[in-house]
């Protein structure tokens, strides 16, 4: 079997070597890394040819600190297990390389420290700007402040209220929360709200939601879970413990709930069958159990999951778009941006 002609190609390590192994001048080379149409055709064929005989990939931050744009931008999520951020991180991705742009990512795990070690990390890479999804009121306000000093800045998904001039993209929870209320209400009757401790932002967000709601329908609003009730209580598992404990009570056995999420709702779903009823399973009256966010996994649960989707396609491209217009100052930088999209429901089996 013949050898791979790869490996006889000479390995070059440096810049400076390249240099010297094709004949042309180091400041050639690296404006050719940087756009191949700031040389010459002779010098860009030269490389071309050069680069075929060698072994050897440049370095990407290397060919990208010293110019006045590195083409990168900065993007930091609260968690990296949940498949809500990574389609959010799939949308961005996709939009900013549509736009010429590469994604460097960094995760806060839900910790205000990390947070802000994460977006130290983001400055001192030289990116262009920067879309993060903020811990909500939790978050380090000096630290999101030195970065919106330093760079282009747009939050995502989530909008303390200590950073209300920030450019924001995210989901309109009014709306959506309204839309999952006023289908219940119409199904099975006024629905309870499944809450989450007090440190989800979003979670709080869709509990004020849900309370404004049902006192417009002059509806008595019922909120439950909005206490640790352990250790491992977070969104699954905190939805099973709370349905566990009113389950083995005899309540809420017959009720519509609204869960703060689809995470919280797939807990609150292996409660139900822990206990042997059937959400969903009566066109009138019975249990039934919503989310929010169309987790990717809700076509599948079972039965599978009522919902609002999250339009996450339309917030990973407005956010992109956004902070894009902030770093080529396409619009003036004291003129914030507001942009909510509306959710859509997801009738399925659950409710």
């Amino acid at each position: 079997m013949p050898d791979d002609p790869r490996s006889a190609k000479q390995r070059i390590d440096t810049m400076e070597d390249l240099s010297v192994a094709i004949g042309v001048s180091r400041p050639t080379l690296s404006r050719y890394f940087q756009d191949p149409e700031r040389v010459s055709r002779t010098s860009r064929e030269r490389i071309r040819l050069g680069l075929d005989r060698v072994e050897y990939v440049p370095n990407f931050f290397a060919t990208r600190m010293n110019r006045k744009s590195t083409g990168i931008i900065g993007v930091i999520i609260p968690y990296l297990n949940d498949l809500f951020f990574t389609r959010l991180l799939e949308a961005i991705e996709r939009a900013a390389m549509e736009a010429g742009y590469t994604v460097i990512t960094q995760c806060s795990h839900s910790d205000p420290d990390i947070e802000a070690r994460a977006a130290e990390t983001i400055m001192s890479m030289n990116v262009d700007g920067a879309l993060v999804v903020p811990l909500g009121n939790h978050s380090d306000l000096k630290v999101h402040e030195r970065l919106r000093q330093r760079l282009p800045f747009v939050l995502m998904d989530s909008h303390p209220q200590t950073m209300p001039n920030v450019d924001f993209v995210g989901s309109d929870h009014m709306q959506s929360t309204g839309l999952a209320v006023d289908y219940l209400n119409r199904v099975g009757g006024a629905p309870v709200f499944l809450a989450m401790p007090r440190m989800n932002f979003n979670a709080m967000e869709r509990e004020r939601a849900y309370i404004a709601r049902m006192e417009q329908l002059k509806l008595e609003p019922r909120v439950i879970g909005t206490e640790k009730l352990g250790d491992d209580w977070y969104f699954e598992a905190h939805g099973l413990a709370v349905l566990d404990r009113e389950f083995s009570n005899g309540r809420l056995t017959d009720a519509s709930i609204l869960c703060a999420n689809d995470r919280v709702a797939i807990g609150a779903l292996r409660a139900a069958a822990a206990h042997g009823l059937e959400p969903g399973a009566l066109r009138r009256g019975g249990l039934r159990i919503a989310g929010h966010d169309n987790y990717p996994l809700c076509p599948f649960t079972v039965p599978s999951l009522t919902t609002v989707a999250q339009n996450v396609d339309g917030i990973g491209q407005a956010a992109v778009t956004r902070l894009i217009e902030n770093i080529r100052a396409e619009k003036p930088a004291d003129k914030q941006t507001l942009k909510l999209f509306d959710g859509e429901m997801k009738i399925r089996e659950s409710a």
